[in-house]
C-alpha cells in the first residue's frame, strides 16, 4: 500500500507463481477464440493506427493477438510472474510492460486507446484508487482518445434474502463464491478446496454511473456502452459492460 497525494492506492500482488502456474489453463469464456478475436476486433477499430495501452496486461490474452495486428501495444502490469509468463510466449518480448500500480505507473509517451479487462478495475479495492486510475488513463491519452473497461454489472439482484454470498463455482472437491458488502462495496472471490486450500481475492465493485462520474473527473466522458464485445445493446438485464470514455 502507499499514499499519492492524499489517495490510498492497493497495490497488493494476489497473481504469485502459483495461481499464474494455471492461469492460462482456464475454461472460462475469456479464453475461448471467438471471444478473444471480437474483444481484438473492437480494441483494433478504436486504437487505428495509433498506439496502445494495456492496464494489467497480465499474460497477454489480448495484448499478443492485438500485437499481430501490428497495433503497437506497450501494457502496466503488478505482477512478476504474469509479466514472466508473458515475456515466454512468441512475440512477448516484443511487448514494452511497466511493472507497478496501474492506477499510478507510467509508460512512455502517448498512446490513442488505453482499456482495462475481465472486471481487472476491481482489483483497485477504494473508491480512491480507481478514480486514480481514471486519471492516470487520461494523462497517458492523446486528445480524442479511448478508455476501454470491460467490467460485470454487480449482481446484488442474486443475493438470497439476509445473505451476502453468491456461488460462481460448484463441483464435487471445489467451489468458489463472491462475497458482497452493500456497505462499502467490497467484495471478493473466494475459492474453496475440500482436499485442502483456500485463497480469497479482494475487490471493489463499482456501477456503470459512478465509472462515468470518475471519467468526468478525469477529463474524460463517456462515447459508447454495450453489453459485450460484439456490440450488443446493454440493457438493466446485461451482466457484464464494455464502456469506452473519450479524453475531451
Amino acid at each position: 500500500m502507499r499514499d499519492r497525494g492524499g489517495a490510498t492506492v492497493i497495490g497488493v500482488d494476489h497473481f504469485g507463481d502459483e495461481v499464474v502456474a494455471t492461469y492460462d489453463d482456464s475454461t472460462g469464456e475469456e479464453f475461448r477464440p471467438e471471444v478473444i478475436a471480437s474483444t481484438v476486433d473492437f480494441l483494433a477499430g478504436l486504437a487505428g493506427s495509433g498506439r496502445a495501452l494495456e492496464f494489467g496486461i497480465g499474460t497477454g490474452r489480448i495484448a499478443l493477438p492485438l500485437a499481430a495486428r501490428e497495433i503497437e501495444v506497450h501494457g502496466i502490469d503488478l505482477s512478476p510472474a504474469m509479466v514472466a509468463r508473458l515475456r515466454a510466449k512468441p512475440g512477448g518480448d516484443a511487448i514494452p510492460v511497466t511493472l507497478g500500480d496501474f492506477a499510478t505507473a507510467t509508460a512512455t509517451g502517448r498512446f490513442t486507446l488505453a482499456y482495462l479487462v475481465l472486471n481487472t478495475i476491481a482489483n483497485l479495492t477504494t473508491q480512491d484508487a480507481q478514480v486514480d486510475c481514471f486519471r492516470n488513463a487520461a494523462a497517458h491519452l492523446e486528445p480524442g482518445g479511448r478508455f476501454v473497461i470491460e467490467v460485470g454489472v454487480p449482481e446484488l439482484r442474486r443475493l438470497p434474502p439476509g445473505q451476502s454470498a453468491v456461488p460462481f463455482q460448484v463441483g464435487p472437491h471445489a467451489w468458489a463464491y463472491d462475497l458482497y458488502d452493500p456497505a462499502t462495496q467490497a467484495m471478493s472471490s473466494n475459492y474453496v478446496d475440500a482436499r485442502g486450500g483456500f485463497r480469497s481475492i479482494p475487490f471493489r465493485y463499482v456501477w456503470p454511473a459512478e465509472l462515468d462520474l470518475m471519467a468526468r473527473l478525469a477529463g474524460m466522458r463517456l462515447a459508447e456502452r454495450w453489453a459485450d464485445w460484439n456490440r450488443e445493446p446493454f440493457t438493466g438485464e446485461s451482466g457484464k459492460h464494455i464502456s469506452v470514455w473519450v479524453k475531451d
